[in-house]
């Protein structure tokens, strides 16, 4: 993989359909611009329908060429999933890319239209449900490809079944760092058991490092939202570079099911892509076949693939 990948070497994406969660700003917005500027028609899948047309409207005037839609789609509702999902497959007989890239970072508490703490339940069970019911058009292409976005925070995560929800005890940055060990832990799995099925469909991570978007101050409390706008000021790089890792993930020819992408530079906080590893609880199966086992338990998707593991 060459050091200095940029958007500029993207293959040519004609008659590709993709769709990516959260498209309607940061590093979502650029995948989507980039993968349509590239030729792929791209449905941008907003819980802000009105912030999407925007953002369609900024990819358009950036790359006249690109075919985009917006459709409603709020990963912290299962019926919003579900409508999204019964909507799409009624209105397109393909699907080659799914980017889940959505998410929330750190809040206070709160919870989903079904219960569930925020980050977990949009960063990690929303997009589990999403993939499910999207699988079998996705597993009919050649060549498709599931991308999850991650995070560094995966390494200060723990997946803690005792209390998943954090009702008992909430840490903001810890149930984020769940949340995104959850969400490598699933590119992972998907992985292992698309293999198992004999499926050429790739299950893909990546992380964007430490880049600067809106995501950062969209939720936290006012006194963080200063000092990360100073971080991002001082030490975050674009938005741009952090789509990469995602780009590199969702075209590249030499990617195989597995990988994880994040940035080449010091403790992956920058750079152009290259393939990293994830640490030591992002490899556990058994507790993977176990959050799995509970994902489908708590969304109610159950995905048409054989278990890898021992549930214990």
């Amino acid at each position: 993989m060459s050091s200095k990948w940029t958007a500029d070497q993207i293959p040519d994406q004609s008659g590709r359909l993709a769709v990516v969660t959260g498209a309607n700003s940061g590093l979502g917005l650029i995948t989507a611009k980039e993968l349509g500027r590239s030729g792929a028609h791209v449905v941008l899948a907003c819980r802000d329908t009105a912030k999407g047309e925007a953002a369609a409207r900024e990819i358009r005037g950036a790359a006249p060429q690109a075919t985009i839609e917006v459709a409603a789609l709020d990963l912290g509702s299962l019926a919003s999933v579900r409508d999204f999902a019964e909507r799409f497959t009624g209105e397109h007989d393909r699907l080659d890319l799914l980017v889940n890239n959505a998410g929330v970072m750190a809040p206070p508490r709160r919870t989903t239209a079904d219960g569930f703490e925020l980050q977990l339940g949009t960063n990690h069970l929303g997009h589990f449900a999403l993939t499910g019911l999207l699988i079998e058009q996705l597993r009919a292409q050649d060549g498709a490809r599931v991308v999850t976005l991650s995070s560094g925070a995966h390494r200060f995560g723990a997946i803690d079944f005792d209390d998943l929800q954090r009702e008992r005890s909430y840490n903001r940055w810890r149930a984020y760092g769940q949340s995104k060990l959850a969400n490598l832990m699933f590119a992972f799995e998907l992985d292992r058991r698309l293999r198992a099925a004999g499926s050429g469909l790739l299950s893909v991570a990546a992380h964007p490092g430490y880049a600067a978007t809106h995501l950062q101050s969209a939720a936290a409390p006012t006194v963080d939202r200063v000092i990360m706008k100073a971080t991002n000021a001082l030490f975050a790089q674009s938005a741009e570079m952090g789509a990469l890792p995602t780009l590199y993930a969702a075209t590249a020819p030499s990617v195989a099911g597995g990988d994880f992408i994040g940035p080449d530079g010091f403790a992956e906080q920058r750079g152009h892509p290259e393939v990293v590893r994830g640490n030591a609880a992002s490899r556990d199966e058994a507790v993977a076949a176990r959050l799995w086992s509970v994902s489908e338990e708590l969304t109610g998707v159950a995905y048409p693939l054989p278990a890898t593991a021992s549930v214990r």
